[in-house]
């Protein structure tokens, strides 16, 4: 039998690179299409208009430049309704396709995170059963949700009108300290796992010699890895080994709110420098109650690590409160104008709303299929490294 591992490798979605473009070299700052260039110059023309609201503005950005959410909760929240329908809209979650779009909501990272407790083989059932339903739900809704496996298929389900979808983050425990396992749920589709909860990663010393492995070969599939919530030496261990960038998917600024899965200022600045990414949430826990409260860690978190080092989780359907202005997908144009009006450039916010992933997510596709050509898929096992 094949391995699962080499499924992604097959003939590319309509809309992807064509042969020319494959062979030039590789840039995470690939020119506009003439179709992109054009949406672009109608969008800064509009913002401009002299009687423009700041709200207005956000939305004109927004057209060109939607948001990439960097964490919902969706597939657990529909994991309790009998039926739903998120194409016409259901008001049992905070998210449905009418709410995406009129927040200018382009791409989505849903979630496989697990109810505490399931450890080894439970938690492996668990989040193949998570992907199961995520691609249910997503096959259910063609005309809304398309899966995207690379920033690639994110700009084609774009360019159709739909929302991408990328699965993703997952527990590390779904691993069941097993490279194999990683492997199986990276052909099924998974884009991000999160290093905290196993002997490997989180302990007091950061990564072991196996986790370090882990790191190694997320690298040579193209699985990003997921920091929030990790231990201060887990994080500075992995933004030193990893070749791909990482995401802290649901990091504020510790300086602001002193939150456990929030960043200090020495993390974040490391993140910059490690060209890595921040997703600030839209959560009142970790940000505060108010919209003014999330641009100022906004503004922070830009400060500190740069803006091609800052982005947006929504959070939401994750059971989180959400401050006063942002509570469901639709609230991210309110978010954009208040940035505005902050003096935040046009181009700071095209890279916080879409700019910022899609370079995480095409260096992490680069640097896949560069280790693939010097790295053969790795079979060491946890007992032969930590013993």
């Amino acid at each position: 039998m094949a391995d699962l591992h080499d499924e992604p490798h097959t003939l590319p979605e309509v809309g992807e690179l064509d042969d020319e473009a494959q062979a030039a070299p590789f840039s995470p700052y690939a020119p506009l299409t003439a179709e992109e260039a054009a949406e672009v110059a109608e969008a800064v023309q509009a913002a401009h208009e002299p009687e423009s609201t700041p709200l207005e503005r956000a939305r004109a950005l927004l057209a060109a430049h939607p948001v990439a959410d960097g964490y919902s909760g969706l597939p657990s929240a529909l994991r309790h309704l009998p039926c739903y329908d998120l194409q016409l809209g259901e008001s049992a979650v905070d998210t449905d396709v009418p709410r995406l779009r009129r927040g200018n909501v382009g791409a989505l990272l849903w979630s496989l995170h697990l109810p505490e407790g399931l450890v080894a083989d439970r938690a492996v059932g668990a989040t193949l059963e998570q992907l199961d339903l995520a691609r249910s739900v997503i096959a259910a809704h063609p005309e809304g949700l398309r899966l995207a496996r690379s920033a690639g298929q994110i700009i084609d389900a774009r360019n159709c009108g739909r929302v991408a979808v990328v699965l993703g983050p997952a527990t590390a425990a779904a691993l069941d300290d097993s490279l194999g396992i990683l492997r199986v749920l990276h052909s099924l589709g998974l884009r991000v796992l999160t290093l905290t909860g196993t002997s490997w990663a989180g302990g007091e010393a950061g990564l072991t010699r196996f986790g370090e492995e882990v790191v190694r070969e997320m690298n040579r599939l193209g699985v990003l890895a997921d920091l929030s919530g990790a231990r201060d030496l887990t994080v500075s261990r992995v933004l030193t080994l990893s070749k791909t960038p990482v995401l802290c998917t649901r990091s504020a600024a510790r300086a602001l709110r002193p939150h456990p899965a929030n960043l200090s200022d020495e993390l974040l600045a490391g993140l910059g420098e490690a060209r890595g990414l921040c997703l600030v949430p839209l959560t009142a826990e970790q940000t505060g109650p108010g919209l003014r409260d999330v641009a100022d860690h906004l503004d922070h978190v830009r400060a500190i690590a740069g803006p091609a080092c800052v982005g947006l989780s929504g959070l939401y359907d994750s059971g989180a409160a959400h401050p006063q202005g942002l509570a469901d997908a639709s609230g991210y144009p309110h978010l954009i104008a208040e940035l505005l009006r902050r003096g935040w450039p046009e181009a700071d916010i095209a890279l916080l709303t879409w700019g910022n992933v899609q370079r995480v997510l095409r260096t992490a596709d680069f640097t896949a299929r560069a280790a693939q050509d010097r790295r053969e898929p790795s079979t060491v096992r946890i007992a032969e490294l930590d013993g």
